[in-house]
């Protein structure tokens, strides 16, 4: 089998080579955001993130942001067109394909989107201007999590890695649905009404046929403005895009090809840009009082408890009652130490909590219990995988 046409396994072992590579970036890149953030540099990283950047298409069009929210709307985009991608592949061909394959994963997810979020509600009960936060829990960040599967190495049974990777697919499509039914205000029916004429083209070009992936990027540009300008969160039109590109088409692959070229670009420049931009916090003046705050508490609160509750409560119960089954070679424990790894919600996290909060102190509350509660159930999940693979070991050699 050649690379052009690699196997189910050759793609899957290169998806998570890249993304755990892009998890170790991305950490990096976070760190330093925290170096420069409290550092004398501070008012220069703000005033790099605060450059005006403009582009306009003569009268028609003009788009006019900081350098910030090119980032998180404009690049991020393309982070939602490889989620589309990925999801649509893992459903038609992939582990999502059917529900013997994806019933595992998807009480998973659910139990990590539904108990963190309800965690998060019953810290900020009495703070009802912090209840809009609600999602930003229930998110969990695949490349940081892989990442760190990574350093363990074959300490790591493999099959957990997939399972790992179809959790968090389930996960983005739970975030992708929250962000559309939850974050959209002052919707302008106009624009969303003309961005019905791209993507009418890339459904005349899908059923078509037709496998060159350029008229779809230029048709999912044009997209892309309509949705910005609609009120919708402009990062969605990255997944309506990919929808449309065909998996098949002749004896070309437009849809893998199209995935293979992306994913180091998101995963090694994208991604830690992001982190660049959203992890720097300021800890001056801020005591264990802060991070006591229901904001902050409810954030890191939901990823350390919501998510090992959530996705291993969810996992016990459905293989206990026959519902699904552990793939060959996982236990429980293996189970457990994923569902803490689960908890790093920091890259969609960030996110949502861009889209939940404006204003900087808030932010900064988000940011403080981002960090702190992914910080958490890293070293959780790590001490949890190594022991569990020390148990394995031992069992084996018995």
């Amino acid at each position: 089998m050649t690379r052009n046409n690699p196997t189910p396994k050759e793609r899957l072992r290169d998806f998570i080579a890249s993304e755990s590579a892009g998890g170790i970036l991305l950490m990096t890149a976070a760190a330093f955001a925290l170096v420069v953030a409290n550092s004398p540099l501070l008012p220069a990283y703000q005033n790099l993130l605060a450059i005006p950047v403009q582009f306009s298409a003569g009268d028609l069009v003009t788009i006019d942001k900081p350098l910030l929210l090119w980032i998180n709307d404009g690049l991020m985009a393309l982070f939602f067109f490889l989620i589309g991608l990925e999801v649509k592949r893992e459903i038609v061909t992939g582990q999502l394909r059917s529900w013997k394959q994806a019933s595992l994963p998807v009480y998973a997810a659910l139990g990590g989107i539904i108990v963190p979020a309800l965690v998060y509600v019953a810290i900020n009960a009495g703070s009802p201007e912090n209840i809009r936060g609600w999602a930003i829990p229930a998110a969990t960040d695949i490349a940081f999590a892989l990442g760190l599967l990574a350093l363990l190495g074959s300490r790591v049974p493999g099959a957990l890695k997939a399972l790992l990777l179809a959790i968090a697919i389930i996960d983005d499509i739970g975030a992708i649905a929250i962000i559309a039914l939850f974050y959209t205000e002052n919707m302008n029916l106009g624009a969303l009404a003309l961005g019905l004429v791209p993507a009418a083209g890339m459904l005349l070009l899908n059923r078509s046929g037709i496998a060159r992936t350029i008229p779809y990027f230029l048709l999912g540009a044009f997209l892309w403005i309509c949705v910005l300008k609609s009120g919708v969160h402009a990062t969605l039109a990255g997944v309506i895009t990919a929808m449309f590109v065909p998996i098949v088409a002749g004896e070309d692959r437009p849809l893998e090809r199209l995935e293979h070229a992306l994913h180091p670009w998101v995963a090694l420049l994208i991604l830690p840009l992001f982190a660049f931009a959203n992890a720097g916090v300021s800890f001056a003046g801020a005591g264990i009082d802060a991070l006591l705050a229901p904001l902050s508490l409810g954030i890191a609160a939901g990823l350390v408890v919501g998510k090992q509750v959530g996705i291993f409560g969810a996992c016990w119960l459905a293989v206990r009652n026959g519902l699904a089954h552990l793939p060959p070679g996982i236990g429980m424990w293996h189970v457990y130490g994923l569902s803490c790894l689960a908890g790093i919600g920091f890259t969609m996290s960030l996110f949502i909590g861009n889209l939940a909060f404006a204003d900087p102190g808030s932010m900064a509350a988000v940011k403080l219990g981002v960090l702190s509660g992914s910080i958490i159930a890293a070293v959780v999940g790590v001490i949890v995988l190594r022991a569990a693979s020390r148990e394995r070991m031992r069992a084996g050699d018995a």
